[in-house]
């Protein structure tokens, strides 16, 4: 799975930009504001029509323009792919595969899949419950397009019943339409649910065995799925857990109403990380923590190439100035195998330990 090469019109500060890759490793270096990030945003864009950090289309085109056109030729699975996705200010954005339109974004995903490691997943452990769910929800919603349906059908009805909640005092009749959009709700959260209990089975697996290289042999790292307490098992069937997710709803019932909230069901989920039996986040070292995200990530890498049989492409965003040298070597010695960006201020010592092609970026330019 690889990006054999990338063009670019209009696209963040990139007027137009054409360039081959290497199949396995590719440095990417310049002056911060220069547009590194744009270019592994660009990759990670094309591989599931969601940008890691905007939040409409229309930041990502180049200002004074309406439109711009991002293009990969693409090996995977043994063909050659080109996906194209053109995006508009004002109008809906277009998505093709080898030229015949794809439908939904989620389709991308079956074409490639990418990995990104920005310095801000350094901090996943320390971080709220929403960055980890966001970590999860990512990740799944381009491994499995059933879980994204699922996820985007529970999160309508829970706007719905959250609008309901909110005004249902100056309209009471609203309240009528309450107990289809709990049922929706209690069976789309099982299906999440059910997702989520297995991303997080697999990644305690491989994120145990990375995190114990990482810290030579001393520390163990556990991963737990959180989610609502009714349910007991949350890789039970589907059944079993619609009937736990009910019963949490009517527990809550009164308080939904008295508070205007939805207080019942997957949306408030966590990844609960353990070092040595102990929570990362309220008692490890900044050096624990730091390990444990870099194993989680790494896992999430593991997770992909078991489900599509060749590793994803990885995207390093900046991420090794933040870490100290034996981490930086530790996350060095575990990208083989697969396509790899790497950006950097600098050239540094890189193209030596790593080998393939060495890009210079330099306003918005591949120089």
């Amino acid at each position: 799975m690889r990006i054999e090469r990338l063009e670019l019109e209009r696209f963040r500060n990139y007027k137009c930009q054409a360039e081959n890759f290497d199949s396995q490793c590719n440095v990417i270096y310049g002056e911060n504001a220069q547009g590194k990030t744009n270019l592994l945003e660009a990759i990670f864009y094309l591989s599931c029509g969601k940008s890691p950090r905007a939040k409409t289309d229309r930041e990502m085109i180049e200002f004074c323009s309406s439109s711009a056109r991002l293009l990969a030729k693409v090996i995977s699975r043994g063909r050659e792919f080109q996906v194209q996705a053109d995006i508009f200010s004002g109008r809906r954005r277009k998505f093709t595969v080898n030229q015949v339109p794809v439908k939904t974004a989620a389709a991308l995903g079956d074409i490639y899949h990418t990995v990104l490691f920005q310095p801000e997943d350094l901090h996943l452990i320390r971080e709220g419950a929403a960055a980890r769910r966001r970590f999860m929800d990512m990740a799944l919603c381009r491994l499995r397009p059933r879980y994204a349906s699922a996820l985007a059908g529970y999160e309508r009805a829970r706007e719905q019943k959250t609008r309901i909640l909110r005004d249902y005092n100056e309209r009471p009749d609203l309240l009528a339409a309450l107990p289809e959009f709990n049922e929706q709700m209690i069976y789309l959260g099982a299906l999440v649910i059910q997702y989520r209990c297995q991303f997080s089975l697999r990644l305690g697996e491989y994120a145990s065995l990375h995190h114990r290289e990482c810290s030579g042999g001393k520390e163990t790292l556990e991963v737990q799925y959180k989610t609502v307490s009714t349910v007991e098992n949350p890789g039970a069937d589907i059944g079993i857990l619609t009937d736990q997710l009910q019963r949490h709803m009517e527990n809550h019932k009164e308080a939904e109403l008295a508070s205007r909230l939805c207080l019942s069901g997957p949306h408030k989920d966590d990844i609960l990380v353990k070092i040595d039996g102990r929570e990362a986040k309220t008692y490890s070292s900044q050096g624990q923590t730091r390990t444990a995200a870099l194993a989680l990530k790494l896992a999430e890498r593991e997770i992909y190439r078991n489900a599509a049989g060749e590793y994803p492409i990885l995207l390093l965003d900046d991420v090794l100035s933040e870490l100290d040298p034996r981490r930086q070597e530790f996350v060095l010695n575990r990208i083989a195998g697969g396509q790899v960006f790497i950006t950097c201020c600098e050239e540094d010592r890189l193209p030596d330990l790593l080998g393939g092609k060495v890009f210079h970026v330099e306003q918005g330019k591949i120089v």
